[in-house]
């Protein structure tokens, strides 16, 4: 389990949009990584909508912010385009980059055991190292509060 002072896990992902994204292509920034469980949920919907209304602010406090589930890059597309998204959304669709932040769990729902997301945020500093973690993320007030930690930085 990842901790606070860790090195990030390395990863290369695929975006919406097209093109690649790597962790070591942001060497020097600070990043957001958002995970989420799926595209077009209501909690999913609402927090990637809340990092997309702030991401001039994040941009301005020197963070990039990019939001991570197992969908296809075909299904972040169909979801940036219907919400209007403007926050890059990459596509984990073997689990190993959730797997590697620990965010890869066992979900119990209705009594029925499955493997998923679980909704959780990583704020990486410009070391490359882990400042903070948030897990099981509630969605009200979450993207303000990433905000106000990006900003101590």
């Amino acid at each position: 389990m990842l901790e606070p002072s860790d090195l990030a896990p390395a990863f290369t992902l695929p975006r919406d949009g097209g093109g690649e994204v790597a962790l070591s292509d942001l060497k020097g920034q600070v990043v957001v990584l958002f995970f989420y469980p799926r595209d077009d949920t209501p909690g999913c919907t609402k927090e990637s909508i809340g990092f997309s209304e702030h991401l001039q602010a994040f941009a301005d406090a020197g963070a990039a912010v990019f939001g991570i589930s197992r969908d296809t890059v075909a299904k972040h597309d169909k979801f940036v385009a219907k919400h209007g998204l403007t926050v890059p959304l990459l596509s984990d669709t073997d689990s190993s980059m959730c797997e590697d932040y620990g965010v890869w769990v066992e979900k119990n729902m209705y009594g029925r055991k499955s493997m998923g997301i679980e909704r959780s945020t990583f704020l990486i500093d410009r070391d490359g190292k882990i400042a903070r973690i948030w897990r099981k993320v509630k969605v009200p007030g979450h993207v303000e509060e990433v905000l106000e930690a990006v900003k101590t930085l």
